[in-house]
């Protein structure tokens, strides 16, 4: 299916995910920055920037993630979680949003007695493994291949989360 009916499909069953997760322990985190018009800044006449940032400019999600309990064979779900998703939008990295919905999915994990957390990245996407690794994540040498109309390998990394 494509086109505006799988488009239609997704937006229904992403909403589903939001408003109904499949259990308590599942979440979604996003990330909200203020879009100031900046180009507005040298006309702004008096009380320049000040002024401009006394109102109340427009918010555009920016980042997600997800997570809930882990369903890999071989994790313990009461114990050890998911990292489902981790997005940030290009036009907006390197401006903290990846770290702190990090920090707080692990916070929340904590919150709800989790130990550790899992995530699966594809291999070749350097920049996410050396972002999770700097974080204390590593890999722990499972991997799984994806038929994508090639085939393409995730690795998953871990980390200990007790405090």
């Amino acid at each position: 299916m494509t086109g505006a009916a799988a488009e239609e499909m997704w937006q229904s069953q992403w909403e589903e995910a939001v408003i109904a997760p499949p259990t308590p322990r599942h979440r979604l985190l996003v990330a909200i920055e203020r879009i100031l018009d900046t180009d507005a800044f040298p006309a702004l006449g008096p009380g320049g920037i000040a002024a401009a940032a006394a109102t109340v400019a427009p918010e555009r999600i920016v980042g997600l993630a997800s997570h809930g309990p882990a369903e890999d064979p071989d994790a313990d779900p009461t114990v050890t979680a998911e990292l489902l998703s981790l997005l940030v939008d290009p036009d907006h990295i390197r401006r903290g949003h990846g770290s702190r919905l990090l920090n707080a999915t692990i916070d929340h994990l904590v919150e709800d007695q989790f130990s550790s957390v899992i995530t699966w990245v594809f291999a070749d996407n350097h920049a996410m493994l050396a972002f999770l690794e700097s974080a204390g994540w590593g890999e722990d040498g499972a991997e799984r291949v994806l038929d994508m109309g090639r085939p393409v390998r995730m690795v998953r990394l871990v980390t200990d989360i007790r405090p």
